[in-house]
């Protein structure tokens, strides 16, 4: 992929000039391994394809990515200019190593960012030090590999759960309005102890509680039931086995906020749908769902 060190400011000017169009998408990516970036599969391919149809009707003026590899006390917020590309993992083949995202920060729309974020009630400070980790420089190397467009990242709270990122992507969402993709990038299945211990190949077959979880959220999702998907550990079938834990899982929910998913904003607007640009499956263990709302 090509991409350049160098930002194009004129880029970002022309998505924002066109940007009152409509409102930019919401999307939740599954990003997966790290190797990813250098095993696209279905994935890379599907992001890539969609990325560029977008791109021909409206170009972003910037993106914000929440991601489960930055977890802080409150939702901090990247202000620096041009972050650096963190290779946050270990144990991967050296070339993974090589690769760069060098896209510019966006220090005047994070201050945007916290102004909104301290409207709604959530708890936000700055970090001028943070680079961008692999949930957020992975999937942009397909869905905009120039690396030209502004890009910064917003940290998930510790302790959050669906309904507090929820009303994260909610504060966000007028951002979208102004040209700006709000991204959650996680896991649509995420077990890695089973992962590791079996080790299959990238295009095992599924196994049947990653089948049946991805496919319980998407039946909940076109049907705007809001309130099983907000409790759908409890609800959900194989819901502690997709998720151990759930940080992964949550950045759906920063999705969802944005795009006003479960919500009728208007008596003639529908709600939100979402569209699947791939329900790819990694390694048996690994639902690579992604879906973005416009």
């Amino acid at each position: 992929m090509s991409m350049t060190a160098a930002s194009k400011p004129e880029s970002a000017t022309a998505g924002a000039s066109h940007a009152a169009q409509r409102p930019s998408p919401a999307l939740f990516i599954s990003h997966g391994s790290p190797m990813l970036a250098l095993e696209p599969g279905q994935t890379g391919p599907a992001l890539a394809v969609w990325a560029r149809s977008e791109c021909a009707v409206q170009r972003p003026s910037a993106v914000l990515v929440l991601s489960p590899h930055w977890m802080a006390e409150c939702a901090a917020v990247m202000t620096h200019p041009q972050p650096a590309t963190w290779h946050d993992f270990g144990g991967f083949p050296e070339p993974l190593y090589r690769l760069q995202y060098p896209a510019p920060g966006a220090p005047a729309l994070a201050q945007q960012v916290l102004h909104l974020l301290q409207g709604a009630g959530i708890a936000a400070r700055p970090d001028a030090q943070r680079p961008f980790d692999h949930g957020a420089w992975v999937p942009l190397r397909y869905l905009l590999p120039e690396a030209d467009v502004p890009l910064l990242q917003v940290a998930l709270p510790h302790g959050y759960g669906p309904a507090e990122v929820y009303a994260m992507g909610q504060a966000l969402a007028p951002l979208r309005q102004q040209g700006v993709w709000l991204i959650g990038s996680g896991s649509m299945t995420h077990n890695l102890h089973e992962f590791f211990t079996t080790r299959p190949a990238q295009d095992a077959a599924p196994a049947d509680y990653v089948t049946a979880f991805a496919r319980w959220v998407e039946q909940r999702l076109l049907a705007h039931e809001r309130e099983a998907l907000l409790h759908y550990r409890e609800r959900a079938p194989h819901a502690a086995r997709a998720h151990p834990t759930d940080e992964h899982f949550l950045p759906l929910f920063f999705a969802l906020g944005a795009a006003a998913w479960g919500q009728r904003t208007g008596p003639h607007t529908p709600p939100a749908q979402p569209h699947y640009l791939t329900r790819e499956v990694m390694h048996s263990h690994l639902a690579m769902d992604a879906l973005v709302f416009l």
